[in-house]
């Protein structure tokens, strides 16, 4: 299959790169890209577990083309971290414990910043969203403190 050029912004920087048309996005983050905090869950969108941020919306990587990211901004979980320091969000994660056993939270990560209390579309496969939800509310109050 010929491969086609796409240039994508991810995390602020610019990738030119040539690849199958039919590359899903989530494989171009973590195979071309080594970008890995993008976890691959269900493969049906179901799960939320490869959520990242296309041009300030969230979307499930592992049912879009990479090509459709093509001239596009598409921002990763290890984007959110900015200057060594840690999104409001990802601090609210590890001070309220909303971290538990790590496969969900790229995805929650991702679908919080884009809307903070909007968990619907994301499985947690090991408990409840208690700890979840409380991280949200941390990262919200900081923010509304000015912290981003």
């Amino acid at each position: 299959m010929a491969k086609v050029p796409i240039t994508v912004n991810v995390n602020g920087v610019e990738h030119h790169e040539e690849i199958e048309p039919r590359l899903l996005l989530v494989h171009f983050l973590r195979e071309t890209l080594r970008l890995t905090g993008t976890h691959i869950g269900c493969d049906t969108s179901h799960c939320g577990a490869c959520t990242v941020i296309m041009d300030g919306k969230p979307i499930k990587s592992c049912t879009a083309f990479a090509v459709q990211a093509d001239g596009r901004s598409v921002l990763t979980v290890e984007g959110l971290e900015q200057d060594g320091k840690l999104n409001p969000l990802q601090d609210a994660f590890f001070q309220e414990h909303g971290l538990q056993c790590g496969f969900c939270t790229p995805g929650m990560l991702m679908t919080g910043y884009a809307f903070l209390h909007a968990i619907s579309g994301n499985l947690c496969r090991c408990t409840g969203y208690v700890n979840i939800v409380k991280a949200y509310q941390y990262a919200a109050q900081k923010m509304r403190e000015g912290g981003a």
